[in-house]
């Protein structure tokens, strides 16, 4: 009897969780990847890159699989003027917003990977260095960079493999907004 109400019990969480949106997950061993599923069907012309970015952040880690359009963990999206930016409201979750108009001069490329390091749990850099992913723009329109160096890699990897410390797993879950990555672009002026 406990065996059939623990079943229906099972049953039931699965069928609200899938009702709602939720996927309901095994615990995994600390060896196995953690799919993160990323959602491109906003993200416009940039599908592609998004796909070219976590092929590179899939390489460049050992237990970290990004996943397209199996849920929506990391949502991609396309927008014109503002600057591209990511939000993320937990390791491994947010938005991405590239904008078209940031990359006619950057390399989208390296700007989506960039954004998605951020959801990945890296902080900017802005130290010029274009062998640094997350120096952004910082490294110039020249740099088109879309790989993280080996630190970046295994700091993602450390976030992911539940070996931070107290103060770096707070500070990798917190919502934040990473913004002014890269320079604005620079506005035309009216003809007329």
């Amino acid at each position: 009897m406990t065996s059939r109400i623990s079943r229906l019990v099972v049953a039931f969480v699965a069928t609200a969780g899938a009702t709602l949106g939720v996927t309901v997950a095994n615990p995994a061993p600390a060896s196995a990847a953690m799919t993160i599923c990323y959602n491109t069907s906003q993200a416009g012309s940039f599908a592609g890159v998004a796909n070219q970015a976590a092929t590179i952040w899939n390489n460049a880690t050992s237990n970290l699989t990004l996943s397209a359009n199996c849920g929506s963990n990391l949502r991609i999206y396309s927008i014109t003027g503002g600057g591209s930016y990511a939000v993320r409201t937990s390791l491994g979750n947010g938005r991405v917003y590239i904008d078209t108009q940031q990359a006619q001069q950057y390399s989208p490329l390296r700007i989506m990977s960039h954004e998605i390091g951020h959801i990945l749990g890296l902080p900017d850099n802005y130290n010029g260095n274009c062998s640094l992913l997350m120096s952004g723009g910082s490294a110039g329109t020249s740099c088109t960079n879309p790989y993280p160096s080996s630190a970046e890699a295994t700091r993602v990897t450390n976030l992911f493999a539940d070996t931070r410390s107290d103060t770096e797993r707070g500070s990798a879950a917190d919502s934040v907004i990473f913004q002014d990555s890269w320079p604005a672009t620079t506005a035309l002026a009216p003809i007329g």
